[in-house]
């Protein structure tokens, strides 16, 4: 176990997103939220649930978010 969690660790200032079957490096993690958010409040069914999954994992601040339930 490590002493410090994960999550709790500074993440850097870059995000890597696949979605989609598309990777994509973002350099700024504010302006991914912001883009998956969207995307998720615009679409509907598995499209939805894929960038929901994406936008959850960076909220929790993980450097490599990816659109399907591991």
């Amino acid at each position: 176990m490590l002493k410090t969690p994960e999550l709790a660790m500074p993440r850097s200032s870059k995000v890597t997103t696949v979605y989609n079957g598309r990777c994509e490096v973002w350099t700024d993690y504010e302006e991914a939220k912001a883009y998956f958010l969207e995307l998720m409040m615009s679409t509907d069914g598995d499209e939805r649930d894929r960038a929901e999954c994406v936008y959850i994992q960076l909220l929790h601040g993980l450097d490599e978010c990816l659109d399907e339930d591991e």
